[in-house]
């Protein structure tokens, strides 16, 4: 469940016009956030950014889940009903014993996964599998929302 300030952040973010990628940011920093303070851990840099883009879709962050072929059809489905949730079109069952045990497994991962070095690989992994127009497409948005803070 994130904080208050996690989704009050991601709303500010919407409201300035940014990409859900962006506002979604907001989650995937606040569970490497979560990860770093020892509350749990995650297998990779990949499964703790993977948690903090769930998260943003059951709050509601206008992010669908990804195209037919990028990813598995079990990490569609989930990300899907996480997003149908978000959107008011699902309602989750609450499931305690489930919720123990996946804290308890995650508790037991490494927390290195959210180390600078970790993320940086991750970051250039990412960044390697989009052609060089799509990576200068997204920093050219990036410099037209980003908030003017000079001066």
């Amino acid at each position: 469940m994130p904080d208050k300030r996690t989704i009050e952040k991601a709303r500010e973010d919407k409201r300035e016009g940014k990409s859900p990628s962006t506002q979604a940011g907001e989650f995937v920093r606040a569970e490497i956030d979560k990860i770093r303070h020892g509350e749990h851990g995650a297998r990779s840099a990949r499964q703790a950014v993977a948690i903090g883009l769930s998260e943003a879709r059951r709050a509601g962050v206008d992010l669908p889940p990804p195209a037919k072929g990028k990813t598995s059809a079990r990490t569609r489905r989930s990300a899907k009903y996480a997003y149908d949730v978000g959107q008011g079109k699902r309602k989750t069952k609450r499931r305690p014993r489930v919720s123990r045990a996946v804290e308890g497994v995650l508790k037991r991962e490494p927390r290195s996964a959210a180390s600078h070095r970790a993320l940086s690989r991750q970051g250039k992994r990412a960044a390697s599998r989009r052609t060089a127009a799509q990576r200068s497409a997204a920093a050219k948005k990036a410099a037209r929302t980003r908030a003017r803070r000079r001066g």
